[in-house]
């Protein structure tokens, strides 16, 4: 699982589509080398094939590979509807790298949205900002992907976060239970998004978290004194990193942990990523968690017989 591609030669290919389809090949070849092998087929759109299974629905291709036997299950079967909630506020511009976290944030969607719809599930797509922006149900349709990859690819309109707002008319969007990814730098409030954390579990979704943060702002490592601007509200404050550093890296840390406690009271997966952490490592973890998550689900009614 080492020789996945570093981020910033990963943002160099121009297409978003290409830059989503080496991040879902990369992960492939990582799963066959790792003692994973074979796992993620149990994913979603796949069953174990029993007696009486119309051998016309065998996939041939895993059974060749992974030595088992399994039925691809089609639309109706599928369980999986997944929303993919994009954070598009100004402060997701910020990159000390070649590339911002927004960048990140639209790849990491389109890997997701393309992996999730070759499984045969349904994918959706949100942007947010102060506001929701644009927003596509989840679907399973030719083209549906290409349309979700034509929002990510649109200019954000870059303006202030209101999670709290956005989260509240998600909520009024998605009737249907599934899957809700939000994909955020989480610079906001954290108070009102668990209010609207735990609405959304009550309403029967699985809720799953990838908190974005560029390098830079994790380990502070400005150099300089400079005047800092905020920007989202752009307000400016001039500041020696040397005397900050200490405290800022504290409240970082106090953020962070607040956020992990508000995401276990509520059972929401959480995903802590650096935007230098390779793609394929980000996609790899979710689908190591969702599937313990989904192994203990299956052994909890054996346990409490």
């Amino acid at each position: 699982m080492s020789a996945f591609l570093d981020p910033a030669a990963l943002m160099r290919i121009k297409s978003l589509e290409l830059r989503a389809k080496v991040v879902v090949e990369g992960l492939w070849k990582g799963m066959h080398r790792s003692p994973y092998h074979g796992f993620s087929v149990e994913f979603s759109e796949y069953r174990a094939y029993v007696q009486g299974d119309d051998p016309r629905y065998i996939d041939w291709k895993v059974l060749a590979r992974s030595d088992r036997t399994y039925i691809k299950k089609f639309e109706d079967e599928t369980n999986l509807r997944c929303q993919l909630v994009i954070d598009h506020s100004k402060s997701m511009k910020y990159g000390s790298q070649s590339f911002t976290k927004a960048d990140y944030a639209a790849t990491l969607a389109a890997t997701l949205a393309s992996f999730l719809m070759k499984q045969g599930d349904a994918a959706g797509l949100t942007t947010f900002a102060d506001g929701i922006e644009e927003h596509l149900p989840p679907r399973n349709r030719p083209g549906h992907l290409r349309r979700i990859i034509t929002e990510l690819e649109r200019p954000a309109k870059a303006v202030g976060t209101s999670l709290d707002l956005s989260v509240g008319q998600l909520a009024d969007l998605l009737r249907k239970r599934g899957m809700i990814c939000l994909i955020t730098d989480l610079l906001a409030p954290i108070e009102h998004l668990e209010k609207q954390l735990a609405l959304l579990g009550a309403m029967g979704h699985d809720l799953v978290i990838f908190h974005l943060m560029d390098r830079a702002e994790i380990d502070f490592t400005f150099e300089k004194s400079a005047h800092f601007r905020d920007a989202e509200t752009g307000t400016e404050r001039f500041i020696d990193p040397q005397i900050a550093r200490e405290t800022y890296l504290k409240r970082l840390q106090t953020h962070r942990d607040t956020i992990q406690a508000a995401t276990d009271r509520h059972n929401v997966e959480y995903h802590f990523c650096p935007t230098d952490q390779p793609l394929e490592e980000v996609l790899f973890d979710f689908l190591s968690a969702r599937q313990r998550k989904k192994a203990s689900k299956s052994s909890a009614p054996r346990a409490a017989a």
